[in-house]
């Protein structure tokens, strides 16, 4: 995950307090100022010795740059270098970070080469936008490709274990986490966003399915909902794709009623086991559709992708699922 620290030069406690705020990785101060900060928040705090900042005017100073990082230095590029350089020093080496006045710069160095810097030091002139910059570099990952599915069959299987997955996020009418029996297709599962005659909406909860089930987390790995605990990172998705990340703060798995959906795009089959109840939706044409309501020949969201998981990372073998 992108980190973004804050640099706190010269020493402003409103901004200081504001940063912690925010949700940033760590606060740079000198070195007589460490103890203010401790003073609060739990937090780590670096002195400005402590990085390496560097000013990229000229080849040599890449090479001191990528020199210094291979030694396990936390690199810290100017925030006037230009992107042939920041893109020359991340094709070679990592921990590299990049000073930033805007978000907009920051939106640039986090994306530099598709991977972008390690991390980000906020100066003090984009303190207005530090709450902003922190969600782009540690909660929103960008957009995923995902396809509409046609709904072949849905059925009652019985009583089975399923897990609800309750966030510390609130989510809105759109989102939920990815789930299906293969990592290689996997459906919308809504958040409990919408009203209902039986219960309240519970905007923090995905009542994700079988603990079987598989789930995708960030940097491209998934889990089984049983796995899942808290304190993980999950990934959320909306209709439209856009990712984020939140962070799990409880799990209930209970003995439920359950359902197998099973659907098609172009040919390719998947199918997911979830609750069998009004509350329980998945993301339609017209929006969520609960799964009591679901009709064959209904399209719903889904997301295809290459089957082939060990430990939940991305592996080229030859894996058959149903």
């Amino acid at each position: 995950m992108k980190r973004v620290y804050f640099k706190a030069i010269p020493f402003d406690k409103k901004l200081v307090t504001l940063a912690l705020e925010s949700g940033v990785d760590a606060v740079i101060v000198e070195s007589d100022k460490k103890e203010d900060v401790l003073s609060l928040s739990r937090i780590d705090v670096f002195l400005d010795d402590e990085l390496k900042f560097i000013q990229i005017k000229e080849k040599k100073d890449e090479e001191q740059a990528v020199s210094l990082a291979r030694q396990g230095e936390m690199v810290v590029l100017a925030q006037d270098t230009e992107i042939i350089p920041v893109e020359n020093i991340l094709a070679q080496v990592e921990n590299i970070g990049h000073e930033v006045t805007s978000l907009e710069q920051a939106k640039t160095v986090l994306g530099v080469l598709e991977k972008g810097v390690d991390f980000v030091v906020v100066l003090p002139e984009a303190a207005t936008e530090l709450k902003e910059i922190v969600k782009v570099a540690k909660l929103r990952k960008g957009e995923l490709d995902l396809n509409w599915a046609t709904v072949l069959d849905i059925r009652p299987i019985g009583l089975g274990h399923r897990v609800c997955v309750d966030t510390v996020s609130l989510f809105k009418t759109g989102q939920g986490m990815l789930v299906g029996n293969s990592s290689k297709f996997t459906f919308l599962v809504h958040a409990e966003t919408e009203a209902n005659p039986y219960v309240s909406p519970r905007p923090f909860r995905i009542n994700a399915g079988a603990v079987h089930s598989y789930t995708f987390l960030p940097e491209d790995k998934t889990a089984y909902l049983e796995e899942l605990k808290p304190g993980s990172e999950v990934l959320i998705v909306d209709a439209e794709g856009q990712q984020e990340i939140a962070v799990v703060g409880r799990i209930k798995t209970e003995i439920r009623p359950l359902l197998l959906i099973e659907a098609e795009v172009d040919q390719v089959k998947g199918s997911v086991i979830l609750q069998n109840a009004e509350t329980i939706r998945l993301v339609g044409e017209n929006g969520p559709v609960s799964v009591v309501k679901l009709r064959k020949g209904d399209k719903v969201r889904v997301r295809l992708d290459e089957a082939g998981r060990h430990f939940g990372m991305r592996i080229k073998e030859q894996i058959l699922e149903e």
